[in-house]
């Protein structure tokens, strides 16, 4: 299992909290996502390395904005 923080931008509430899980958990091979708005961050546990472009692309989804700098 691979386990991963991200930065994202825009959480304001729980409502924000479910709309990024949902999009992330559709991601092939996530096994968990918790998100943390106070600190606007998302971890994502996987069976594997996600593709970054995959993440963005998720987060984007949901109506935020993976912080920037994120990578490798």
């Amino acid at each position: 299992m691979i386990t991963r923080t991200y930065t994202v931008l825009g959480m304001a509430c729980g409502h924000c909290a479910g709309f990024v899980t949902e999009e992330l958990r559709g991601l092939p091979g996530v096994t968990a996502v918790a998100v943390d708005v106070e600190g606007d961050s998302v971890t994502v546990t996987s069976a594997h390395a996600l593709d970054l472009g995959d993440v963005r692309a998720a987060v984007d989804e949901a109506g935020y904005e993976l912080g920037a700098g994120e990578g490798g």
